[in-house]
């Protein structure tokens, strides 16, 4: 069952800024923030940073596929 919640213009920037990639919903970035609070296992800020940079060759084309990488490295 989902609810709706307001909250202030400032609060909705701060959770855009959170986001670990742009298509991660509002729910997902609170439900984070939460664990972090609980979980001892939080990814630091680098890994975060990695991640990021990830998604952003994904978007980029900066990926190949398995079979891609095994053709270039020879293996069958």
């Amino acid at each position: 069952m989902s609810t709706t919640i307001q909250v202030a213009q400032e609060v909705k920037k701060m959770l855009d800024e959170l986001k670990a990639h742009p298509k991660e919903s509002y729910n997902m970035v609170i439900k984070r923030l939460l664990q972090s609070k609980t979980d001892q296992k939080v990814l630091s800020e680098e890994t975060v940073h990695n991640i990021e940079r990830g998604l952003e060759d994904i978007k980029a084309g900066r990926v190949y596929s398995t079979s891609e990488v095994k053709k270039r490295l020879g293996i069958k």
